[in-house]
């Protein structure tokens, strides 16, 4: 399968907000955000979003074109946490998984950051979230402890592994 990886800007808002939502829509236990907040939020956010220098995000695209999987940095903004980035939004559609694809969106993301000079990242993962803590491992993300009832999902409470890759 051709794709290709590369920068969002806000002319993809459209498509990422789209594919935001089916994520969010598909696993709500896999991210903080919740679908229906998201939805309600005006598309106009979404593109003000991608136009952010401090949340850069890099999207997969599939040989038609149509954008199948995303991830965003959260840069730090505080001075004593300039030097790290929060991985986010992660998310590799379920007709495009198991492609490499997630393996290249973090590539790039982790590209950008040690040339922005960031000396490390961190992200959370849902517990039991075998294929995607399996992903962050492949890609140096180490385990540091788990958040127990970290979010509540339709009355359920799921822990989230937090984990960290040092880029120097």
């Amino acid at each position: 399968m051709v794709h290709s990886i590369r920068r969002l800007t806000p002319d993809d808002a459209p498509e990422y907000r789209a594919l935001r939502l089916r994520a969010l829509h598909e696993h709500p236990e896999a991210f903080t955000s919740d679908a229906e907040d998201a939805k309600a939020r005006p598309p106009e956010e979404s593109r003000q979003r991608l136009a952010s220098e401090l949340v850069p995000f890099w999207g997969a695209f599939d040989a038609g074109g149509a954008m199948v999987g995303m991830v965003g940095l959260e840069c730090a903004l505080r001075a004593k946490e300039r030097h790290k980035g929060v991985v986010v939004a992660m998310y590799v559609a379920r007709e495009a998984a198991g492609r490499g694809l997630g393996r290249e969106l973090l590539q790039a993301l982790v590209a950008h950051a040690t040339a922005i000079g960031l000396k490390d990242l961190v992200l959370t993962v849902t517990e039991g979230n075998a294929p995607a803590i399996h992903l962050y491992r492949e890609a140096g993300f180490t385990a540091f402890g788990t958040q127990p009832r970290a979010i509540v999902v339709n009355g359920r409470a799921y822990g989230k592994v937090h984990m960290h890759r040092a880029l120097t």
